[in-house]
């Protein structure tokens, strides 16, 4: 059986072609209830097909292709998920909870840039510690290479990683190295090229638009039926243990029960049928904890969402930067606040956005539904440069970051490369092959700079394949001193996590934060964490600065030497230690 939602169509034909994209058969399709038109039509896997609408001649993929094998212009190809032979039996899954995820671009991760490659490096992630591991999105998009969230056919592997054959050995391999797998999922736009949606259907409102395109048309049921049946796709065809989910705050829902609601409530009746437990990790800047309370609390139910409070205090606690979204976080008790409460701004002013913002978390929330980072993708990607914290700061501080990102109450996250403080950058690029979008894109990204007072000389170029490559991990640069001597606390700090129940509490009520000011600046501040029976020091200041400990107390963890007596720690400048009683 064949069949596609096609309510703006008057006429609808399936083609099947040969490898050359030579016509075999054509059937014509019967028109159903509510858009839905079929034919009996059976595809093997494999092969060939595209639809023609009215009286076009022109071949349109499916909406739903499993595999786009020559671009997502051309004809789809069947594909059979259950074909694959799984190893992964025995799988169990992993809870979010106690975790580490590590999160990954598969086009720049490995010099091949593709899923097999990236399966050679999962003994890497395995010796850091992780057990999660994140792929940005890996929809398909037109051009060869991008971020990920300009796809266009969400149903299907973009075919410069391998396509789903090579996505079901990564997952398969990811399990069997007892690493749970989180796929980054795009439901709020689609890209700009390749979109034929809507000439199938009212997939997007018309004439309403978010930040990256015209919005989904979540008031047709059959397109949250398009949403809901891709994300239960990817947990269940390819064995994934949770989906993150960009940007949900860009998701206009005003139908009784929100998508995000019926996310959580498919996807929680799936892990009892398979028996494992499956995440929902949400991207969300309202700093509403709806996103997170239990349904029977008047929340969606979600497992997670990020926290860019989190990565903002924590952003200028290291660096001092207060332009644009920062401002508010040089604040003395930033860091105070989203070590204790999850959220910053929870109901307060905030100056970026020119109004009060967000609302507190309720206190018996856990504090590890929120997904915690001093770096990522877009706090990287989306600075001009697309420059690492590496790339202003010493490997001292860089230390630090570690210590506060690996002892923070949430559920940490590493971007590929943080572990080491890789040199490269990570920027914004795009292989758009039509030049007038190219075009368009590269002078956007200058125009959306100038706005911000940045210098756009140094914008990268999105369209030059220089700005792909140069983001690109240089993993030789393992065999550095310096770089080996970051991974090696990383591991260390990863270790002590899953070792001290202290680190993984969930009652935030078991956190506490003070700060002592030295010079005034955000960035030469002193810290002590308390996260209960475990102390962490940190000294940004540019003086040796002195702690009171137990006389018990141990240095457990420490970036520098210390220096100690019975009762009281001095802990060098750009430095840090987690003390405790062994």
């Amino acid at each position: 059986m064949t069949e596609v939602w096609a309510p703006r169509a008057r006429r609808m034909r399936v083609q099947r072609l040969d490898a050359d994209g030579a016509t075999l058969e054509e059937r014509e399709l019967d028109a159903g209830k509510s858009g839905w038109w079929s034919t009996d039509l059976a595809l093997a896997d494999g092969d060939r097909y595209g639809f023609l609408i009215d009286d076009s001649d022109q071949l349109r993929p499916d909406p739903r292709s499993r595999r786009q094998p020559d671009g997502v212009h051309a004809a789809s190809a069947a594909f059979d998920a259950g074909a694959f032979a799984w190893s992964d039996g025995s799988w169990s899954g992993r809870e979010l909870a106690g975790g580490l995820i590590y999160e990954l671009h598969l086009g720049t991760f490995t010099p091949e840039g593709t899923l097999d490659s990236a399966i050679a490096r999962l003994d890497h992630l395995v010796d850091l510690g992780a057990t999660h591991v994140e792929l940005l999105p890996v929809n398909a998009f037109n051009g060869q290479w991008n971020w990920g969230y300009d796809g266009v056919l969400w149903y299907a592997v973009h075919e410069g990683y391998g396509g789903p054959q090579a996505y079901q050995r990564f997952v398969d391999a990811a399990h069997a190295h007892g690493l749970a797998v989180i796929q980054d999922v795009v439901y709020n736009h689609l890209g700009p090229s390749g979109n034929y949606l809507p000439e199938f259907g009212p997939y997007l409102r018309d004439g309403e638009r978010n930040t990256w395109g015209d919005s989904v048309n979540l008031d047709e049921p059959a397109v949250r039926d398009y949403i809901v049946e891709n994300a239960l796709m990817w947990l269940r065809d390819f064995h994934v243990d949770g989906l993150r989910l960009d940007a949900v705050h860009a998701l206009h829902d005003e139908q009784p029960v929100h998508i995000l609601q019926e996310l959580a409530e498919r996807t929680d009746a799936l892990s009892e049928q398979v028996g494992r437990p499956l995440t929902l990790i949400a991207e969300s800047d309202l700093n509403d904890p709806t996103m997170i309370l239990p349904r029977d609390r008047g929340g969606y139910g979600l497992t997670a969402q990020w926290s860019d409070d989190w990565h903002h205090a924590v952003h200028v606690a290291l660096t001092g930067e207060t332009v644009g979204y920062y401002a508010d976080f040089a604040a003395k008790d930033a860091v105070t606040k989203v070590s204790e409460g999850g959220f910053f701004h929870d109901g307060t002013y905030s100056s970026f956005r020119g109004r009060a913002h967000g609302a507190p978390i309720p206190a018996d929330v856990p504090s590890w539904r929120l997904v915690t980072f001093a770096q990522d993708h877009d706090q990287i990607g989306n600075r001009a440069v697309g420059d690492r914290l590496s790339a202003t700061l010493s490997t001292d501080r860089l230390a630090v970051a570690a210590v506060l990102t690996l002892t923070a109450p949430g559920t940490p996250m590493l971007f590929m490369g943080e572990e080491w403080g890789a040199s490269t950058p990570w920027q914004f690029f795009t292989s758009h092959p039509e030049a007038d979008l190219g075009r368009a894109v590269s002078e956007g990204r200058k125009a959306e700079f100038a706005r911000m007072d940045w210098d756009t000389d140094a914008v990268p170029d999105p369209q030059d394949p220089e700005t792909f490559e140069r983001s690109h991990l240089v993993w030789d640069e393992l065999e550095q001193p310096e770089h080996a001597r970051l991974l090696a606390l990383y591991q260390e700090l990863a270790a002590l996590r899953r070792d001290r129940p202290e680190l993984t509490d969930p009652d935030s009520s078991r956190t506490s934060v003070t700060v002592r000011e030295s010079d005034g600046s955000p960035q030469h501040r002193i810290y002590r964490i308390e996260r209960g029976a475990l102390s962490v020091l940190v000294n940004l200041s540019e003086a040796p600065a002195e702690f009171e400990i137990a006389a018990d107390g141990t240095v457990l963890v420490s970036t520098a030497e210390i220096r100690a007596d019975a009762a009281s720690l001095v802990v060098p400048p750009d430095a840090a230690a987690v003390v405790g009683v062994l």
